[in-house]
């Protein structure tokens, strides 16, 4: 190298950590793999072979997100372990609910400088959310940006394709009577984190300050609580016949999600007291003095997934459910009305939530 010459590590990017990375991560990668995977990482695009996955008239169905300052409490609390999941989970819920099975995912990771170890824990969490939903991590891309991030930052992306045949595309044949039955969250999952900080400096905690709503945990390993994945039950559900339509909680809560599954002319009614509130969403609402209508609008407050069956097969999706896993809550019905779809949620108490 010539005296004065500079080079790409000088300037802050490491060529060989990327490339570490990668095989690091290749492992990870494999265990992911589904019907209908092609190949492994390294090429220049990852492919997806439909018939192999057992489709014979399939539409696509496509979902980006990301994981919003959440990442801010992994971050400063140095948990990375479950934002890869979150990640997954914010694609993957709002493909199910359109009635499409996920088949791959890809992930976009930058930072100001590449840490071998911290990246590989947010990947490995990526492929575990790929493993809960069932579809294959394909491909991604990692970005060493220095003066762009700060050293310690790093910021996430993702993308998943799903299908679903033709005729099984949801919402499907909703109307006035249906039931909507509540899915138990994980606590925040990953939507009002800004709002979640601001109380967190309020109240004067730090991350590291045991958590005031969850025993035996600190207040950031509580936070973090990984956003849950809804897929393989609602599969499970819509391939029984059983599904008329679903709504993944995320910002907005529930006046904002709920009627985006609705017809015109049909308007939910949402009983507040159907179901029991976790703790987080009560300190929160304490400690910064939240309004209840705020706590709606911002967060899950406990239900990260609505579902809408017919009134005279509930008792068999709510089974059905449970036996899956899920915490189930008979939170509602349909009902007529004129104009948009709306909301209307009863039984609201002062203070809520408690």
């Amino acid at each position: 190298m010539p005296p004065g010459s500079l080079t790409y590590r000088e300037a802050g990017v490491d060529i060989e950590a990327g490339d570490a990375l990668v095989e690091a991560i290749k492992p990870l990668a494999k265990s992911t793999s589904r019907a209908g995977t092609m190949g492994g990482l390294g090429g220049f695009g990852a492919l997806f072979d439909l018939k192999a996955a057992g489709l014979q008239d399939p539409v696509l169905v496509s979902s980006t997100d990301g994981v919003g300052t959440k990442l801010r409490v992994a971050i400063d609390a140095g948990q990375h372990a479950t934002v890869g999941i979150d990640l997954v989970a914010m694609c993957v819920n709002d493909l199910v609910v359109q009635g499409a099975e996920p088949l791959f995912f890809l992930d976009y990771f930058a930072t100001g400088k590449l840490k071998l170890d911290q990246a590989r824990a947010v990947i490995s969490g990526i492929a575990e959310g790929c493993r809960q939903a069932g579809c294959a991590l394909v491909g991604g891309e990692t970005a060493e940006m220095p003066g762009m991030y700060a050293a310690e930052d790093y910021d996430l992306a993702g993308f998943s394709v799903g299908a679903a045949e033709r005729g099984a595309l949801l919402p499907k044949d909703v109307g006035p009577g249906d039931v909507l039955l509540g899915l138990g969250s994980a606590g925040v999952h990953s939507n009002g984190f800004s709002l979640v900080r601001r109380v967190v400096a309020a109240a004067g905690l730090t991350l590291a300050d045991p958590a005031p709503f969850a025993a035996g945990q600190s207040l950031g390993e509580a936070l973090l609580a990984p956003t849950r994945i809804y897929v393989k039950p609602l599969l499970a559900l819509h391939r029984a016949g059983l599904l008329k339509a679903a709504a993944h909680i995320t910002g907005g809560g529930l006046p904002g999600n709920l009627p985006r599954v609705l017809p015109e002319g049909v308007s939910a009614v949402v009983d507040a007291a159907a179901w029991p509130v976790p703790p987080v969403f009560g300190w929160l609402a304490q400690a910064g003095n939240v309004t209840a209508d705020e706590m709606l609008r911002v967060f899950n407050c406990g239900i990260g997934m609505v579902v809408v069956v017919a009134a005279e097969a509930a008792e068999q999706a709510a089974a059905q459910l449970a036996a899956a896993g899920e915490q189930v809550f008979r939170i509602g019905r349909l009902e007529a009305a004129s104009g948009p779809a709306g909301l209307r949620i009863d039984n609201l108490p002062a203070g809520w939530p408690r």
